[in-house]
């Protein structure tokens, strides 16, 4: 894949090329199962005869897969074809989701969804490595507005559609449902996909392997204990310093593997400011998002009383507004550059999260509703031009390790939003029902603060915003040499 960064092929401009829309609809039919089981917890439960913190793994351990499986990619897009990563990508999801739709028992599913989580992991680098491979710099953020709609909007949608698919039956319709849609997915996109530059050998660090996987999967693993009853914190922050060191020591081997030109992850992507920046602000965003989306269904399932349907029905408008604004905003962004877009989104984060903070017994449904919109739209108009300004910032020779990176750190970022927000409710509400107080408005009491510390977070956010660029210079040198207003005029070309 790597020599066909040296050698684009001819797209018409304006138009959207095949091989990315195949790619877009694999990854977001991929990326929904990473959330599709959070409605389902109850059933688990149910029928497999297992504890609420053991359902908890269905998530945990896809994304400690997704976060473990990523670092590699880099390397892994670089020696294959694009029909070959797909095909392999896609199989294994495949295969992962039948084994999940048969498991006799809560084992075989967990094996299941770790497979189905190892396909996972290929198709969002491929996706973005192949973006900025074929379309042209002036079309880049429509086009990154439809991706949005595969990375963002499809784990915004899982609880929502897994809500209106239980209401048929068990929760092994949730992989049934899915299971002939992707390999519908597969077929056609096997046919029509086109090879993208041919796959260059290369050799890999199996050390750095080892340390990747033993630090980012250890880092969200020790991440989801703190959400954990029964004491997590103390294991999860043992399990969490273990993780950092361990890629403390990846970074190391990094470092010195890339004066022979060989890293697994290629580090020097983070000495380019602007990507550096889009990194710092989807993280926090993912992290928002995903703490949001882990909130929500315990307010309006366990304080309001409203069932797994309700509560996908209520969210599913901001994850609908989310995906139809995706192609608007990647226009708006080709035209006008980032900045109209992120500094409004980001301060939409920041109220969204703070309008949480006044949750109670009694708040209508429609500022619900609302809250969570404004929260969706904003992510929107954030991810778009972030996307498109931090991968485009990069050369071509880093774009594989550039997507690596940020799938790595989305993975990283929404464990680490899931475990602040459980951790912060979990200890209120257990410090206010030892002080008397009835254990409903305590539970309240500690989604309040929650919100609170997510809505402090996503301040950072604004700050980052105001300090990207509106476009990429013509080399990210010189865009990175500029103060942000001064890089306002470089032209795109639209």
């Amino acid at each position: 894949m790597s020599a066909a960064m040296q050698e684009r092929p001819a797209v018409q401009a304006g138009r959207i090329p095949t091989v990315v829309r195949l790619l877009v609809l694999a990854t977001f039919v991929v990326i929904l199962n990473e959330t599709i089981l959070i409605n389902a917890i109850p059933r688990l439960m149910e029928s497999l005869h297992i504890t609420q913190q053991s359902a908890q793994w269905v998530s945990t351990a896809f994304m400690l897969t997704m976060a473990a499986v990523i670092p590699v990619t880099g390397w892994f897009l670089q020696r294959v074809t694009t029909r070959q990563a797909y095909a392999i990508a896609m199989g294994v999801f495949l295969a992962g989701t039948a084994l999940s739709a048969i498991a006799p028992s809560f084992e075989v599913l967990l094996l299941g969804r770790i497979v189905q989580a190892a396909g996972t992991a290929v198709m969002m680098p491929l996706l973005m490595t192949t973006l900025m491979i074929v379309v042209p710099e002036q079309d880049r953020g429509r086009v990154m507005g439809n991706v949005t709609l595969a990375i963002s909007v499809a784990p915004a949608l899982g609880p929502a559609v897994a809500g209106l698919i239980l209401q048929a039956g068990s929760w092994r319709l949730l992989f049934v449902v899915v299971l002939p849609i992707a390999a519908l997915v597969t077929f056609f996109g096997l046919r029509k996909m086109e090879n993208i530059g041919e796959p260059q050998v290369s050799s890999i660090d199996w050390f750095s392997v080892s340390v990747a996987t033993l630090g980012f999967g250890g880092l969200v693993y020790g991440l989801s204990l703190f959400g954990e009853a029964g004491g997590g914190v103390g294991p999860g922050i043992g399990v969490v310093v273990a993780g950092v060191a361990a890629i403390a020591v990846f970074v190391i081997r990094q470092l010195k593997l890339q004066r022979t030109g060989t890293p697994l992850m290629d580090l020097r992507i983070l000495g380019h400011r602007t990507y550096s920046l889009s990194l710092a602000l989807i993280s926090i965003g993912f992290l928002a998002m995903l703490g949001a989306m882990i909130l929500l269904p315990l307010y309006l399932q366990n304080i309001r009383g409203l069932s797994p349907l309700e509560t996908g029905l209520l969210v599913m408008p901001g994850g609908l507004a989310m995906g139809l604004l995706g192609p608007t905003v990647g226009k708006v962004f080709d035209r006008f550059g980032s900045r109209p877009l992120v500094l409004p989104g980001s301060i939409g984060m920041v109220l969204s999260l703070g309008g949480f903070t006044q949750v109670s017994m009694t708040m209508p449904f429609w500022q619900v509703l609302g809250l969570h919109a404004l929260l969706m739209v904003s992510l929107a108009a954030t991810f778009t031009p972030v996307f498109t300004l931090g991968m485009g910032a990069l050369p071509p020779h880093l774009y594989s390790h550039g997507s690596s990176m940020l799938g790595t750190l989305q993975q990283v970022a929404a464990a680490f939003g899931t475990a602040l927000v459980v951790t912060v409710m979990t200890a209120r509400s257990g410090h206010l029902v030892a002080e008397g107080v009835a254990p409903a408005p305590a539970e309240l009491s500690g989604m309040k603060l929650a919100f609170g510390i997510a809505a402090a977070l996503t301040v950072v956010t604004i700050v980052v915003a105001a300090n990207l660029p509106r476009r990429i210079a013509t080399d990210d040198t010189a865009a990175d040499a500029q103060a942000p207003d001064s890089a306002v005029d470089q032209p795109t070309g639209s």
